[in-house]
């Protein structure tokens, strides 16, 4: 005796039909579209069943008024045609107008007629040698002779006004220097009581070189009569002396003076040194004779 579920179960095997021996249900029938409005508004198709904005066509957007003389391409030019910029183009011509509207650069602007003065004296303030007109018109950009004006007019009104420096020209260049008046002063403040002096030996070893430059340590011992060689290392090392090449002969070591010899006498060459003749004795002839017969 079957039950209940044993029987519906059955039948419901006995009604079953496979997917192979099914009939294909028809396809449902679709609206027909909605037809344009008499506005002018764009086609639209319409969804009943879901009514969203994704499903509909987007409508045309009527062209705006554009200005023919806004951006019109030039004859001949398509849209894929770069714009020149050469040397006479418009971006050349606007870049050139940026640059000349620009400010100069303030160093490489040139120097003012007015700040020549104040410019000098900044730089001989700070110079540890005296410096040549050519050097301060190649720093300044400015001619030579104009420099040198300005140089003997600065000189100038240094003496007038009576300053505690001066302006002198000394071998070879321009620097300032405390004036002769004021020595004393300046000697207290920076030697303290303490000089250091060249003795009389150094002294007399650095006249025959300085009048006989340039001469071979030999000439200058048989000049003295005595030997030289630890007075010579002294005004080396003092940069009174220094060596300047070899005699072709005898190889042997020629020394002259400094620009620091030069610029502590405040000269500017050896040729403005003072001439020996008024410190040589009457009978100069009379001892050479001597001198050349022993």
């Amino acid at each position: 005796m079957t039950t209940p579920a044993e029987r519906e179960f059955a039948e419901g095997v006995a009604a079953w039909t496979p997917p192979w021996a099914r009939t294909p249900e028809p396809p449902a029938p679709t609206e027909a579209p909605v037809e344009a409005s008499a506005t002018g508004g764009a086609d639209e198709v319409a969804d009943p069943a879901v009514g969203l904005p994704h499903a509909r066509t987007p409508e045309r957007v009527a062209p705006t008024d554009v200005d023919p003389t806004d951006d019109a391409p030039s004859e001949g030019s398509g849209p894929d045609v770069a714009r020149s910029e050469g040397p006479g183009s418009d971006v050349a011509q606007f870049e050139a107008g940026e640059d000349a509207t620009q400010s100069p650069d303030p160093d490489n602007a040139p120097l003012d007629p007015v700040e020549l003065r104040p410019a000098l004296e900044a730089i001989l303030l700070v110079v540890d040698e005296p410096v040549a007109e050519i050097v301060l018109a190649q720093v300044l950009e400015q001619p030579t002779q104009l420099i040198t004006d300005t140089l003997v007019d600065l000189a100038a009104s240094y003496a007038a006004e009576r300053r505690g420096f001066e302006l002198r020209r000394a071998a070879g260049g321009w620097r300032l220097y405390t004036r002769p008046d004021f020595a004393p002063y300046v000697e207290k403040f920076v030697l303290d009581g303490q000089q250091t002096k060249l003795t009389q030996a150094a002294l007399e070893t650095l006249a025959v070189v300085a009048y006989k430059q340039p001469v071979t340590r030999g000439r200058v011992s048989a000049i003295r009569g005595v030997n030289c060689d630890g007075v010579l290392r002294t005004l080396l090392t003092r940069g009174l002396v220094e060596e300047c090449g070899s005699e072709p002969d005898s190889g042997a070591y020629l020394y002259r003076t400094t620009t620091l010899f030069l610029e502590k006498l405040g000269i500017n060459s050896p040729e403005d040194l003072p001439s020996l003749a008024p410190y040589l004795p009457d009978d100069i002839e009379a001892l050479a004779d001597a001198h050349d017969q022993s």
